[in-house]
């Protein structure tokens, strides 16, 4: 197996244990607690102001990723929204599908549409 195989198949691996661990961790969440008697705790708390930017500085670097990938203004728009509403489980998805689209090529997996 090649270097860039090799990472393709790690990346896939990630992207779906992403996808299978923030659904274990989300449903944890909903079924033991109480998101906002512990969001009001978490927004009075310096650390958890700072882990919040700190998410949202991430999302933002990984949208624009997707607006350098997809073509169409709507699909950007959709996949945006998901993620900052979403989280990361979205990003994990995305990633995963683009694994997929790319065909072991990773030009076209980090370029998307304009790889050509």
């Amino acid at each position: 197996m090649n270097r860039d195989k090799f990472k393709l198949l790690v990346l896939t691996f990630l992207a779906l244990s992403g996808i299978v661990i923030m659904s274990m961790a989300i449903a944890h969440a909903f079924i033991q607690g109480d998101f906002a008697k512990e969001g009001a705790i978490l927004m009075e708390l310096p650390w958890g102001i700072l882990t919040l930017v700190d998410v949202y500085i991430g999302f933002v670097l990984f949208s624009c990723w997707v607006i350098l990938r997809e073509e169409n203004v709507l699909t950007v728009c959709v996949w945006i929204a998901s993620i900052m509403i979403l989280g990361n489980i979205i990003s994990c998805l995305y990633l995963f599908i683009a694994l997929m689209k790319s065909n072991g090529d990773i030009k076209t997996l980090l370029l998307g549409h304009t790889a050509s």
